[in-house]
């Protein structure tokens, strides 16, 4: 072994299957006598139902069962509250969540009414014609603030209104700081819908096997042991009755750590139903109105600063549409809120939200998981400040970033952990210099935007900067073995979806073991391998999944060491384990392998001594009391058209702190695809509902996504902040791509049309919207 693995760009150990094909997705099962389901879904996004008739479908040839919401008897429930909302006073929540069917009334296009299950899926779909419901249209909810006007139609009557939740936090005395401000700047920001589009839709396969009384299901979820152990509640059956398995999936992105999704419940009861494997696979039609979607939110902020660009608070009040149901409680709210202060030293913030219930799809965390919204907000705030002053813009960030002695920083307000948002760590301005010096800013000012607008060119630069909460808990575990043949095996109870968690456990593990990262194999997402974790989100793999794989591999090390030195008659402080050997240092001809050691922590024959345990393996839990904080820029030159208002990027770039970087080249990768989301987010992605809530482009045809040729090439740099939370001193990086990149992409535009006045307040964006906006600064 020529480096130390932690740090190294090892190319990811999971490519090769994932690249010939031979990486098992949900989607590949195929069981003997296996049924396929279809959902007949709600065409209405509001309606009470007055009937069903099941029996032409109950007759058609293939159909082996219909049910609808009275025929799962005490099996109808609503789902639990995946995430009760933390303790804030004066705080107002109306918990209601998703039903396995409608049953009275439907509140979103698409929500599930029957299913049918027959001998394949395209039986199964031709049966769903010949179900006959009876709607009463009801007046569909749609805008936020209309929702709450009095005598809106109501998505829960027995509510009273559609407000599902209020918030208010606030830290200092803001309207006293606002007496001090020389300058108030006051802007209302909107941030529309957007859908995760997974490149693999959702799909549950089960199959119970009546003599060994289990359960098995195969679930593209990002969080296979709560979703287990929820499962067997539900089913009344013991947690080790059933095998929960989440394989190879093509994308999580936020929307598959929902529990429980209807048909996430009722695949694994129909199989036990009918004894017999069931199978459901989400087409795209459905994907975009039966899987969770996030992002409409409507602000109201204010800034106040003094004539020097110091600022003294930050006022903001919010609307957050929570979708018809709220099963993830406040999760994205809290983030905007919590996100909103940024990297910047704010002596007073008061904040206040009202979630509200609308004739739409679920809203759960999708990349970013809100952040976006608070970026959005302070960095345009930031941006019309330093119009406001006359200062230039990376100054006014600089001149209020927090310092690196002002660490820890409590911000005083509640985070979605339940805690004070409480920033561990962080040292902004190397970050910014570092940005500032690769994208060329003043370079770029100073010659080449002079040029290329003599030329007749529309260009424009921007930079924003941005925090990100990650590596939150409760916990994760890991158990680590040395095996007799010398390989080293690591479990783990969280998912992967992408994320390179095989490699980067195996690194982790590497290090402390003295090993070659190929020669540690890495398990996750099944429950039969590792009995307890909560799952991949919120940026926290690396850190919460990893320090449990480095405290576990640390002891076995332990371990190891206390053997080789036993076996070698040397004292342990003489042992180092290097190569695959337990070796003595300055002897290296003295030596034991670590495959050699795990047969003799084995014995066949006499007694374990007390105290001790048989095997070289261990298993720990790692759960931080508090998350850690990321930090980074990003930067662009961008090109607009000023006929057609099309957007070209020219150059992008990223600077990202995630503490002690354990593999920079899957960290990049992070980065590009969450920038690849944060470009589709800005001028792309926008989710249109009409008046009665129907979806007016719930296909690829409508609904546009960036291609490669929209995508550019992102340089990545890194600083190392580490953490003190943790021993690995890591960071989460999963989202600080997506997160800044609307800010960036606005005040990038701005700059390159240089039209006086010009103000772009919303995302997303697109080429028809920006012409108006553009068309109203010049009318001003």
């Amino acid at each position: 072994m020529t480096a130390q693995p932690i740090g190294q760009r090892t190319k990811r150990n999971e490519d090769p299957r994932l690249l010939t094909g031979r990486a098992l997705f949900v989607d590949d099962l195929e069981l003997p006598g296996m049924a396929h389901v279809a959902f007949l879904r709600s065409p209405h996004a509001h309606a009470r139902i007055r009937g069903i008739d099941t029996s032409r479908s109950r007759r058609r040839e293939g159909v082996f069962a219909v049910y609808t919401a009275e025929d799962l008897g005490t099996y109808w429930q609503p789902g639990p509250l995946l995430v009760p909302p933390p303790p804030v006073e004066g705080m107002v929540f109306h918990q209601r969540t998703q039903v396995p069917l409608a049953k009275d009334k439907v509140r979103h296009l698409g929500e599930p009414i029957a299913v049918i299950v027959a001998v394949s899926r395209y039986v199964a779909e031709d049966a769903l014609a010949d179900i006959e419901v009876d709607y009463e249209p009801l007046p569909a909810v749609v805008d936020m603030e209309k929702a709450l006007a009095p005598g809106a139609s109501l998505v829960h009557e027995d509510v009273g209104s559609n407000l599902a939740a209020y918030v208010p936090q606030k830290k200092g005395d803001y309207e006293a700081a606002k007496a001090q401000a020389d300058v108030v700047v006051r802007r209302r920001f909107s941030y529309d819908r957007g859908a995760s589009a997974a490149i693999e839709n959702r799909g549950v396969v089960a199959q119970w096997d009546p003599r060994a009384q289990r359960l098995t299901i195969w679930d593209t979820t990002q969080a296979p042991i709560p979703v287990r152990n929820g499962l067997a509640a539900m089913l009344g059956l013991s947690e080790h009755q059933v095998r929960l398995v989440a394989p190879f999936i093509g994308g999580g992105f936020g929307p598959k750590i929902m529990m429980f999704y209807p048909e996430e419940v009722l695949i694994p009861w129909l199989a036990l139903q009918l004894q017999r494997p069931i199978k459901w696979i989400e087409d795209r039609a459905e994907n975009f109105v039966a899987t969770t979607q996030e992002r409409g939110q409507i602000h109201e902020a204010e800034i106040a600063l003094t004539r020097d660009g110091r600022i003294l608070g930050v006022k903001d009040s919010f609307l957050h549409d929570t979708g018809a149901y709220d099963p993830y409680g406040l999760t994205v709210p809290l983030n905007s809120q919590c996100t909103l202060m940024g990297p910047y030293r704010v002596p007073a913030y008061a904040s206040e939200f009202r979630a509200v219930f609308t004739n739409k799809t679920i809203v759960t965390p999708y990349r970013g998981a809100g952040r976006q919204h608070g970026v959005f907000v302070i960095e345009r705030l930031m941006d019309l400040a330093a119009r406001e002053l006359g200062i230039d813009g990376i100054e006014l960030r600089r001149r209020n970033f927090l310092r690196p002695d002002e660490f820890p920083h409590d911000h005083v307000i509640i985070y979605q952990d339940f805690a004070p948002l409480y920033y561990d760590s962080g040292n902004y301005a190397p970050v910014l210099d570092k940005t500032l010096a690769m994208i060329g800013w003043d370079g770029f000012l100073r010659d080449e935007q002079p040029r290329l607008r003599a030329a007749g060119k529309a260009v424009g630069i921007g930079l924003v900067a941005y925090v990100e909460g990650t590596g939150i808990g409760p916990f994760e575990g890991a158990r680590v073995q040395v095996q007799a043949s010398g390989k080293v095996n690591v479990v783990t109870g969280v998912g992967t979806q992408g994320q390179g968690h095989y490699t980067v456990l195996a690194q982790v593990a590497a290090q402390q073991l003295g090993v070659e990262v190929d020669d540690v194999d890495v398990v996750t997402g099944d429950s039969d391998q590792f009995h307890w974790g909560t799952g991949t989100f919120a940026s926290r793999g690396a850190v919460v999944a990893g320090n449990a794989t480095h405290e576990a591999a640390k002891s076995v090390r332990e371990k190891a060491i206390r053997l080789a030195a036993e076996r070698l008659g040397v004292a342990e402080d003489r042992i180092e384990l290097a190569a695959g050997l337990a070796r003595v240092v300055d002897e290296p001809g003295k030596s034991i392998s670590l495959g050699e050691l795990a047969t003799l922590a084995n014995p066949m024959r006499g007694a374990v001594k007390p105290g001790t345990e048989p095997g070289l393996e261990a298993t720990r839990y790692f759960g931080p009391h508090r998350g850690a904080t990321a930090s980074g820029c990003h930067a662009c030159i961008v090109e607009v058209d000023p006929e057609t208002m099309q957007v070209k990027v020219l150059k992008y770039v990223v600077v990202h702190d995630c503490g002690v970087v354990i593999n920079p080249l899957i960290v990049d990768g992070q980065v590009h695809g969450g920038v690849a989301q944060g470009i589709g987010n800005s001028f792309y992605e926008q989710l249109v509902y009409d008046d009665n809530g129907q979806l007016l482009n719930g296909s690829f045809m409508d609904f546009l996504l960036p291609t490669a040729l929209d995508v550019p090439r992102v340089e990545v740099g890194h600083e190392e902040t580490a953490s003190p939370l943790n021993a690995l001193g890591t960071k989460g990086a999963g989202e600080a791509g997506a997160i800044p990149v609307g800010a960036l992409f606005v005040q990038a535009v701005e700059n390159a049309l240089a039209i006086p006045g010009l103000e772009i307040l919303e995302i997303p964006l697109k080429p028809s919207r920006l012409w108006e906006i553009a068309e109203e600064a010049r009318a001003r």
